[in-house]
């Protein structure tokens, strides 16, 4: 058995040891955020979770690896996205497809609970990441912003919440729009 705390829960697999902890935590828990990245060299960064607080590659660390850690997910960042992070992401539209956006998110959180005020070089140390869709410009604007927002130099007009209508998701966000029937 595989004893760790996941999302300030703790869990018992009884897996294979060997098994690395992405599948444990997609299949196992059905916690979906963490994405399958491609493994080994072909790691993407879209696994990324945080093993005490450490933004690590879930894809290259075992269960046996994982014993009597804390794991936190996207799941366990914000379930609301009221987390800085989340929020920047969205005010400075530094999301494209969502696939590599949970990775990034972790890796983001792990850098900025170190390091409040980042130089570029740091942003790009952390974030090994890879988006295909060419986010990064509008990626750095948002982790600057995040950090001021968690500094409290700073104030983002929420994203909404999950299962929030598209309607009203605009009517909170006005940048939002609701795309109207042709």
């Amino acid at each position: 058995m595989s004893r760790m705390t996941v999302n300030e829960r703790p869990v018992e697999f009884d897996l294979d040891p060997r098994m690395p902890l992405l599948y444990a935590l997609r299949e196992a828990m059905n916690l979906t955020g963490t994405k399958a990245c491609g493994g080994g060299a072909e790691c993407s960064g879209a696994c990324m979770v945080l093993v005490d607080g450490v933004a690590l590659r879930s894809c290259a660390i075992t269960l046996a690896e994982a014993e009597g850690r804390l794991i936190t997910t996207i799941e366990g960042v914000s379930r609301d996205r009221s987390h800085p992070v989340q929020q920047a992401m969205v005010a400075q539209q530094a999301i494209q497809c969502g696939y590599c956006t949970p990775g990034i998110v972790i890796a983001v959180a792990a850098l900025l609970q170190r390091n409040p005020v980042p130089t570029r070089e740091d942003i790009d140390a952390a974030v090994p990441n890879i988006c295909r869709c060419g986010v990064y410009p509008r990626l750095i604007k948002a982790v600057e912003q995040a950090g001021r927002v968690g500094q409290r130099q700073e104030r983002i007009s929420a994203a909404p919440a999950p299962g929030i209508s598209p309607e009203d998701a605009a009517k909170a966000v006005p940048a939002l729009r609701v795309p109207t029937p042709e």
